[in-house]
Formats: structure tokens, C-alpha cells, sequence
């Protein structure tokens, strides 16, 4: 059997050595999952790398949806018809899905449905670090988070048990480190999926009309009020010290690291953990706060528990004392460590701390390093020509709009590709706005995966107004960045031809667009060609620059028993570093003033062996 099928096939009482995230398939398994979605995310990946390998065999569907929105309305769409659902995602996603997690959440349920958000503090893999705390309360809805990932399991069964009764969906939070750090996790028995129920039909009963949605409202807020006094305060842990002068409080991560500090340094803090933020189990935390003058709130990200508790000291009249973010014992950005943790419990007792700290990536431990593509990636040769195009057309200045993927990557040097990159899908419609503003085209790069999932409305508002763009697409055949997940341009992986895989090329002509040119970027003469033409087109050109990830490429060759390597001829070598600082790739390097190829990265792509790339042609076969 496989590794997840070794998961899926653990018997009740087994320990198995689990990821957070393979915790949590698991939890929501054994909860009698019948339906799960997603568009691929880390730090959530991994659940659905679990599902994805073992969905037949647990006799369960998935799907990879087309963005989180939709991943959502498939997921409540099997809620409704009584079949315990999942969606999950990354915390930027919840962005993408709140629209209709809103509505949603008025409705309400039928059948168990878990919302899994997994936040990024530090920005490992992500635009921002954004605390998805908030959208519990903005959507009035629950929200769980576990600490380990034996919590990871229990908990997810617990949230779907919740959403069952209440008919209520439940946010479940993670951060990366719960996410992605391992542990010890005994696993309990699977439950049997529920069968399909009657459809309870009804236009009032998920129909977010105003005549509906104004009664909706009243009963979420009851929900809600019935899931605070009943359910909150399963969710707390107390740990007592000897002394009572000083408590702490915490959730999530946040509450590892402080049991750490507690337990290395030997502290007499009482701690009250925390499982359920929204609603906060607010009777045990005044029971707490009464018997602890001092509190100490350790959390990662913004202030959340911290203004919560604060609040309602205040309304019952308790005048404990409170250290947290709000009076800067602890930072309000990055994720925490123990050092982080320690550093701000000691300035809250008063306690001397011998050792200095440091948060996010300034750790002097870690040399700075600039991230770049792999080896072969055609990204790079995409990238390379188009900036040698920009050059001969005298258009060096061209501001360039970039998206969320892989090729984010070209922002450094010696590409310099993306002047902007904000969000899945945004660069289609910035590049339609900068020629009005500045009256000038400009090139816009996109991802096969990232234009499926929200960069076709951008497309076609950018037909609809004629802008001024020459848009990449950079298709390499899968959803590469977060794992290898398939896309609706490569639901077929075997037969890239199938018909199951929707054409861009269709798509693309669909909206109106007439110059649409397809290349292969490790053709750079070919591609070069392509983007300066595309600069001639009044209105927007598309180019589908298409290569598959060098990743998917490296193992057919290693399957097929092929491996080509280059090599440096140094007599030919002119030492121009041509390769080396204008294609970049890491395989390359100066040794003894001439360039030289490691053939342990060397990918074999021959891109570099291009006359484009090396004018004096001293790159070849090994």
C-alpha cells in the first residue's frame, strides 16, 4: 500500500506519525466525510494531496475546483442533501470565497460542512499574512483551532458534529505550523458516510433573498448564542500553577510555545487554552481572569483573542491586568517561536532575559537568500525573451503585471518581470489600467492554473475595453507551486490532447480575442518573434507560451532512462557571463573566470545552448 493508503487503512487505537494537515484528512474521515473541494494552497496542500490519492478507495468524492468560490458552492450544494462536506484552502483563499460563505452562512446547513482556513504567518508562501480570525466574525460563524495534530483530528469531528446540530457551517483554523509540523496521533474509527436524504424543498430555505435573509439573520445570531453557552467551554483546557498571581491565555501555535516557556523555565503560570475563539467560551475566561490579577495573551498575528477579552473584562467589571500586543509585549506580525514567546513573558513578570530574539526570516542563522526556478523551468526562457523583445522594440521602460505562482519568481533580478502582483487573477486587470493611465502597452504574465481560476473575467473586460496589453500565459501543464495539483488544463496528465483538458486556446478565442499565438518558450526564437509582433496588435494579444514543468519533465525522462547534461566548452568560452547573468540559471556558474554547468542540476532543457542565450555557442552536449 501506499503511504495515504496506509493512513486511510489505520485501524482504531493505531498511532500513526502524521503532518497537521494529514491529521485533518484523517480527522474528517473518520467524521464520515462524504464530499470534499479545494483549489490547491499552501499551507493547506497537504489534505488534499491525502484525499486526492485515496478519495476512490474511501469511497468519498473530491474535486479540485476551479477557484475557492466554487470549491465552496460544491461543497454546501452536498451540505444541503445531508452529506457531511469539506472545503478547505489557504488563508488568501478565504478572500476568493467569502462572497459566498456570507450567504452561506445565513442559510445555514444540513449535512455537517467545515470550512478549513489555513493562515501563513511570515508569508512562507503567500502575498500576506492576514488573520482569518476575523471572518468568524464578520460571518457570525464558529470557529475551532486545534494546537497539535492529535487536536487537528479530534477537533475536525467535533466541528462537523457542530455544524450537523446547529445546521451551521464552522470555520476550522490552522497556521502553517500546525499545519506542517508532525506528531504522534491515534487514530479512531471511520463512521459511515450518511446516505443522500430527500432534498427539503423550498424557495425560503436556501434562497439569500432579502425576505428570507432578514429572518436567516435572527436565527444565525441564535445559532450562535446556543453553540456559546453549549458548546464554548468543551473547547478550554486549564492548567494550574501553584500560585495565582499570574494566568495566561492562548490558542492555536501560540499555546505551544508558551507551555514551553512554562515548562523550561519553570514558571508558576496558570494557562487557559483556548480551542473555540468565536464564540469565545466567555464564562470560563472570567472565571480565569477573577482568579489571576495578571494575564499574559499569547497569540500569533493581530490582537483577536486580545480585544475580545479585554472587552468583556471590562463589561464585567474585572480589573485584572493585561499583557499582550495591544501594550507591545508581544509583535503583531510574523508567526511566533519560543524565543518570541519567552522574550515577552519575561518583560511581563519582570523577569531578566539574558537572550536577544529575532522574528520572521531575520534570523541571523540564515544566510538571505534570493528563491529561483528550477533548473529547465520554462518560465525562465519565457522570461528571457520577452525581455530581449522589450529591448529591441525600445520598450525597456514597459510596465509588466505579474500573478501568484511560480513565476512571481521573475520579480528579481536579472529578469526584473512584474512591476505589480497582487492577488490570483489581478494581473489581467492591471494591466488594463495602467495604458489608460499612462498611455502605453504593457505585458502581463499569468499561470495556466491561476488563469482558470480567476483570470478569465479579467480577459474579457480587458477585450471589452481594448486595452493595450500583450498577455503571457504561461502554461506548464499543471498547478506547479503547491504541489503538482491538476488544473482544467490537465484534468488528463497521461494525454495532455485529452478532451477532459479545457483549451486555453478556446477559451481565450471565446471572449472575441483574434490574436491568439501558441509557442513553445524553449524555442526562444519563436518566442521572441511572437512577443515583438504582439506589440504591433491594436487591443490585447494573447501568447500561450506552453512547456511542461520542469518537474513533471524530469521524472518522464528518469522513467524513460534519459538523462542529458550540457558542459562549458572553455576554449569556445568567451567568459562574457552572458548565461550567467542575464539567464540565470542556477545550474550555471563562474569557475576560473569561465562559466561552468554542475551536471547534478543540470536539467538537459538546451535552452542556455541557444544562440540567444550563448552568442559563441560554447554550451553543448556533455
Amino acid at each position: 500500500m501506499s503511504y495515504y493508503e496506509d493512513i486511510l487503512e489505520a485501524k482504531k487505537g493505531q498511532i500513526l506519525f502524521l503532518l497537521g494537515n494529514e491529521a485533518i484528512a484523517r480527522g474528517a474521515i473518520e467524521s464520515g466525510l462524504s464530499m470534499a473541494a479545494s483549489y490547491p494552497g499552501t499551507p493547506s496542500s497537504e489534505v488534499g494531496d491525502l484525499f486526492y490519492a485515496i478519495y476512490e478507495k474511501a469511497g468519498m468524492h473530491f474535486e479540485y475546483s476551479v477557484n475557492e468560490k466554487v470549491a465552496l458552492e460544491v461543497a454546501f450544494a452536498s451540505s444541503t442533501l445531508g452529506l457531511r462536506s469539506m472545503v478547505f484552502m489557504k488563508h488568501v483563499g478565504m478572500n476568493v470565497a467569502s462572497d459566498a460563505m456570507m450567504s452561506i452562512a445565513y442559510t445555514g446547513t444540513k449535512g455537517g460542512l467545515v470550512i478549513m482556513t489555513a493562515d501563513d504567518p511570515s508569508l512562507h508562501s503567500s502575498q500576506n499574512e492576514q488573520d482569518n480570525r476575523h471572518y468568524a466574525d464578520l460571518a457570525h460563524l464558529p470557529l475551532i483551532e486545534p494546537t497539535t495534530p492529535q487536536e487537528a483530528k479530534d477537533f475536525i469531528t467535533l466541528a462537523f458534529d457542530i455544524s450537523e446540530k446547529y445546521s451551521i457551517p464552522v470555520i476550522f483554523r490552522t497556521t502553517t505550523m500546525i499545519s506542517h509540523e508532525r506528531g504522534l496521533v491515534q487514530v479512531s474509527p471511520i463512521m459511515d458516510q450518511k446516505r443522500l436524504s430527500n432534498f427539503e424543498s423550498g424557495r425560503d430555505l436556501f434562497n439569500s433573498i432579502p425576505q428570507f435573509a432578514s429572518r436567516n439573520k435572527k436565527l444565525l445570531q441564535e445559532k450562535m448564542a446556543n453553540i456559546k453557552s453549549l458548546e464554548s467551554d468543551r473547547f478550554v483546557g486549564v492548567e494550574r500553577a501553584e500560585e495565582d498571581e499570574w494566568g495566561a491565555i492562548s490558542s492555536g501555535v501560540g499555546y505551544a510555545y508558551l507551555h514551553d516557556v512554562i515548562t523550561k523555565y519553570n514558571l508558576s503560570i496558570s494557562v487557559l487554552k483556548i480551542g473555540m475563539s468565536n464564540p469565545l467560551p466567555e464564562k470560563s475566561i472570567i472565571k480565569f481572569v477573577r482568579e489571576h490579577p495578571r494575564i499574559i495573551i499569547v497569540e500569533e498575528l493581530d490582537p483577536y483573542l486580545e480585544e475580545k477579552i479585554r472587552a468583556l473584562c471590562e463589561l464585567e467589571g474585572v480589573d485584572s491586568i493585561i499583557y499582550g500586543k495591544m501594550n507591545s509585549y508581544f509583535p503583531n506580525d510574523y508567526e511566533f517561536n519560543m524565543d518570541i514567546v519567552r522574550s515577552g513573558v519575561f518583560k511581563a513578570i519582570g523577569k531578566e532575559d539574558p537572550n536577544s530574539f529575532t522574528k520572521g526570516a531575520e534570523s541571523p542563522l540564515v544566510a538571505p537568500r534570493t528563491p529561483v526556478l528550477c533548473s529547465g523551468c520554462p518560465h525562465r526562457a519565457s522570461f528571457f525573451a520577452v525581455r530581449r523583445a522589450l529591448k529591441l522594440a525600445g520598450m525597456e521602460d514597459a510596465k509588466i503585471s505579474s500573478d501568484i505562482g511560480c513565476y512571481s519568481l521573475g520579480a528579481y533580478e536579472p529578469y526584473d518581470i512584474g512591476d505589480y502582483m497582487i492577488s490570483m487573477g489581478s494581473s489581467i486587470g492591471i494591466a488594463s489600467g495602467i495604458p489608460v493611465a499612462a498611455s502605453k502597452r504593457t505585458v502581463t504574465f499569468i499561470g495556466d492554473s491561476t488563469f482558470f481560476h480567476s483570470g478569465i473575467p479579467g480577459l474579457i473586460n480587458a477585450k471589452m475595453n481594448n486595452a493595450q496589453t500583450t498577455l503571457i500565459i504561461l502554461d506548464n501543464r499543471i498547478t506547479a507551486m503547491t504541489g503538482q495539483q491538476p488544473n482544467p488544463g490537465s484534468r488528463d496528465l497521461d494525454n495532455l490532447d485529452s478532451k477532459q483538458n479545457i483549451s486555453i486556446e478556446s477559451v481565450v478565442r471565446g471572449t472575441g480575442i483574434d490574436s491568439v499565438v501558441t509557442v513553445d518558450p524553449f524555442n526562444l526564437g519563436e518566442m521572441l518573434h511572437a512577443v515583438t509582433d504582439s506589440f504591433k496588435v491594436d487591443g490585447p494579444a494573447v501568447i500561450i507560451s506552453r512547456r511542461e514543468c520542469a518537474i513533471l519533465r524530469d521524472a518522464k525522462e528518469k522513467k524513460a532512462g534519459r538523462h542529458v547534461v550540457y558542459t562549458v566548452n572553455t576554449e569556445k568560452c568567451s567568459g562574457c557571463y552572458k548565461c550567467v547573468e542575464d539567464f540565470a540559471c542556477p545550474a550555471i556558474s563562474i569557475v576560473g573566470g569561465t562559466a561552468s554547468i554542475d551536471p547534478d542540476q543540470c536539467d538537459g532543457c538546451g535552452v542556455c545552448s541557444q544562440r540567444y542565450v550563448c552568442p559563441f555557442q560554447a554550451i553543448e552536449v556533455a
